[in-house]
């Protein structure tokens, strides 16, 4: 696509000719019914039922959206290949009209999130999440096997961490909102100092392995594990696991890390990593909250910052 394009004005109506467009190209004829599954600024999503099938197919009018779209056809291949539900993505373009599609196959079931069985569930997304870490991988970060981009590609794990995901720069802005004290800056440095020597493959992490990217069947079995746009390229369990771990109840982290083959002195060896990566993870809202003048947002995340709210570690100074 030209990078000088500038993508049409889209609405839904819009959208949902394109969507026709892309059916009846692909598949012969026109869908018998297409549907409208949401909307918003980068994504519309449709549900298109065909002769051939039922279809998932999804629009955006961000040119630069393709990228993610292909790495979630590369990704979730792989995963059907290591064994993980996902759904096959049919296709993935621009020729046909001109912005990013993509077509799936539809996925019946509802999300896991509030599904009466979810401990049980989250004791298999677990297990799926250490089947993703056998996926084997070169580079680290956003650019590796699905891109055939060169300059973009972090080949170390140091690169990646200074480069790309800019560990310093986090920091230093967490800091500068007191949402962490020079001391906790010092003890994540020395942390992240630790991450850099570490050593090991790369392999393939979802990114946002939460119960809302798991849809299930009314017995609470995973049927597909969806969005994959996140998906980057890591070393070792830590980014996954910090962001699963992130928003879940004492019990449910204790039900993942179970399923995932993680016994507890293993967890406790990595804790101190992935409380690292979870807490330069909330950069990006700290800096919005901070441009916007929210006080109250701040003040929230440097409660949780300060450790206020874990009921369940008493430091050895205290």
């Amino acid at each position: 696509m030209n990078a000088d394009f500038e993508p049409p004005a889209l609405d839904e109506r819009k959208a949902k000719a394109f969507a026709r467009k892309v059916i009846e190209h692909h598949f012969g004829t026109k869908p018998n019914r297409l549907a409208a599954k949401g909307g918003g600024l980068t994504n519309f999503v449709f549900e298109a039922s065909h002769d051939k099938g039922d279809f998932i197919v999804r629009l955006s009018p961000v040119p630069a959206k393709i990228n993610d779209f292909q790495k979630e056809q590369w990704a979730s291949a792989k995963a059907r290949e290591a064994g993980v539900p996902a759904a096959e993505i049919l296709e993935v373009g621009t020729e046909v009209v001109p912005l990013p599609y993509m077509i799936a196959h539809k996925v019946r079931g509802s999300e896991a999130t509030h599904h009466p069985e979810r401990m049980r569930i989250l004791h298999d997304m677990g297990r799926l999440t250490a089947r993703i870490h056998s996926i084997r991988t070169n580079g680290y970060g956003n650019s590796f096997d699905w891109s055939r981009n060169q300059l973009s590609r972090r080949e170390t794990w140091e690169q990646y961490l200074r480069t790309e995901l800019q560990v310093d720069q986090r920091l230093e802005k967490l800091a500068k909102h007191k949402v962490v004290s020079g001391a906790q800056v010092r003890a994540l440095q020395e942390v992240f100092a630790e991450v850099e020597r570490m050593e090991g493959p790369s392999v393939l992490h979802h990114g946002d392995m939460r119960l809302k990217n798991v849809i299930v069947d009314g017995g609470g079995e995973i049927i597909s594990v969806i969005d994959w746009e996140n998906c980057i390229s890591s070393l070792g369990p830590f980014w996954d696991l910090s962001l699963a771990l992130h928003d879940l109840s004492i019990d449910a982290k204790e039900a993942f890390v179970a399923g995932y083959g993680m016994n507890g002195e293993e967890l406790r060896e990595i804790a101190p990593v992935l409380k690292a990566f979870n807490i330069v993870n909330y950069w990006e809202a700290v800096e919005k909250a901070a441009s916007e003048n929210d006080a109250e947002s701040l003040q929230r995340y440097r409660l949780r910052m300060s450790g206020a709210l874990d009921l369940y570690c008493v430091s050895p100074d205290r």
